[in-house]
């Protein structure tokens, strides 16, 4: 992200630009193929995708913009409402970034400010407060210690309360980040910076490796602190701590919106929650049960549903609090609750079990495509790794430890079984999903391992080729994923003009 970002701002001399982040998602991992901006979303006709939700949002920023970059997350929404004479403006030096008002457990998982509270009243749709430290991802007591837990009123007051029962959490709330701006002249000095460095041997990050660094009270300890990265490549310490000497004593100035919401989709939890149940969201933007989709089945209950451009034949069964994307499920399916089923060709007789993930992908291999189908649970931790071999008992795949499921499938567990280079052993990296030359095999194969997991019973993977999530997304084919997502968007297509063309030979 951080090259991709520099080498953009190269384009900054006069005009505004905006930059949209959307890397591989662990804890989302249907988004990650095509990117987490490509995501869609359950409205419109043809359905709308993040990428036109977050450009609908921010239409109005470039016009109180000085130019500089403007970065935000492509797996977050923030809806909001400002006084009739308030304007977001973005033009003071250093970085600029909006807060909203979250409660704790959302703080934990998210960027949080420490306001200057003296300058801060908590009323009007927005205030421009100068913000003394950033935390990321913070837990509640590092919040509570920084002087970030602010009790709601008619003047925010930090907490003084280590009581975080029902009672007080009610009354509680941390400043939570969503997008930030970054002024040209700052800008001018990271692209400086990274032309010194060179190639970078590290991923850093635009949230936590810029914005820890801002502010009268950061400190360099977080460039020690790994626990929040994905992957710990050679060298992040140290250019943290380069990145830190370089923004030491820029300004970190926060536009409070008071009056907003700011909602999360990129866990499964969240995408199921937001999509299917009543959450405010889908009813501030009317998600649809059924967005863009050849669906007439009258047997099952369309209000917990999300089916998403997707053909679903008469007979197939659809269970509560699902998500189904960009598939083509036949009539003899079954799918149980609270599942997602996305880029999936079923066309084959097979109960699905509830809180399945199914999400297959175009893979090149050789000049040829083919395809895999990755199966797990939607509450299995891919973000999860162990360094030895002897810890992977410690992974769960559909409740199931990991070497109790590689016996059932044959596969011997060694060093070889993990793709990567660095030792993270982990259900990302785990080469466990076979190849199979068309799509409908693939998910077959991939529901037959499952089953033989909940049944304990034998299923062999010998003679397949497997790969680990990490690489599908390394030989994934987008070309042939979106060439399948055309076809049924085209018989969709196709569908509703013949039943225009059934209604005005009726009414004639």
């Amino acid at each position: 992200m951080f090259s991709f970002l520099l080498t953009y701002a190269q384009c900054l001399c006069v005009a505004k630009r905006v930059f949209f982040s959307g890397g591989y998602s662990q804890r989302l991992p249907n988004a990650s193929a095509l990117g987490k901006i490509f995501t869609a979303l359950p409205f419109g006709d043809p359905v709308f995708q993040m990428l036109e939700l977050k450009l609908a949002m921010y239409i109005d920023f470039p016009r109180h913009m000085k130019p500089g970059v403007l970065i935000t997350c492509s797996d977050d929404i923030e809806l909001y409402s400002t006084g009739v004479t308030e304007t977001i403006t973005f033009d003071k030096p250093g970085f600029t970034a909006l807060a909203h008002p979250s409660d704790l457990a959302v703080g934990t998982t998210h960027g949080v400010f420490v306001l200057d509270l003296s300058s801060f009243s908590g009323k009007g749709g927005l205030e421009y407060v100068s913000c003394y430290r950033f935390l990321h991802k913070p837990d509640v007591e590092t919040m509570q210690q920084s002087g970030a837990v602010c009790v709601r009123g008619d003047r925010p007051q930090p907490s003084s309360s280590g009581n975080h029962g029902d009672s007080g959490m009610a009354s509680e709330c941390v400043y939570t980040d969503s997008v930030f701006y970054i002024d040209h002249s700052t800008a001018k000095q990271l692209l400086m910076f990274y032309k010194q460095m060179g190639t970078l041997c590290c991923e850093i990050d635009a949230y936590g490796d810029f914005l820890q660094a801002l502010g009268p009270g950061a400190t360099p300890d977080y460039t020690k602190n790994t626990s929040n990265v994905s992957k710990e490549d050679s060298g992040l310490v140290e250019v943290r701590q380069q990145l830190y000497s370089l923004l030491q004593g820029t300004a970190l100035n926060v536009i409070v919106l008071n009056n907003s919401q700011f909602y999360h989709i990129g866990t499964t939890q969240e995408y199921l929650f937001h999509f299917t149940a009543e959450s405010k969201l889908r009813f501030e933007l009317d998600l649809q049960p059924v967005a863009f989709s050849i669906f007439a089945d009258a047997a099952t209950t369309l209000d917990r549903l999300s089916i998403i451009q997707s053909v679903l034949e008469p007979g197939c069964v659809i269970g509560p609090g699902s998500v189904i994307e960009y598939s083509r499920i036949g009539p003899e399916v079954s799918v149980g609750k609270g599942s997602i089923i996305s880029g999936s060709y079923i066309n084959f007789n097979v109960d699905i079990p509830s809180n399945c993930f199914l999400s297959s992908v175009s893979v090149k291999i050789n000049d040829r495509v083919e395809y895999v189908t990755m199966v797990f649970s939607v509450g299995d931790d891919l973000k999860k790794s162990v360094k030895l071999l002897s810890d992977i008992h410690s992974l769960q795949f559909f409740g199931a430890c990991l070497p109790e499921c590689l016996e059932l499938w044959s596969i011997e567990a060694s060093d070889q079984l993990f793709s990567g280079k660095d030792m993270h052993l982990g259900l990302w990296t785990a080469r466990i999903f076979p190849v199979c030359s068309t799509l409908s095999e693939s998910v077959r194969m991939s529901l037959n391992m499952l089953n033989s997991v909940q049944h304990t019973s034998a299923f062999k993977l010998s003679g397949f080729q497997l790969l680990s999530v990490e690489e599908m997304l390394i030989y994934k084919d987008v070309e042939d994923m979106l060439k399948f997502r055309k076809q049924i968007y085209d018989e969709i297509c196709q569908q509703r003009q013949k039943g225009k063309s059934d209604f005005r030979m009726n009414s004639t």
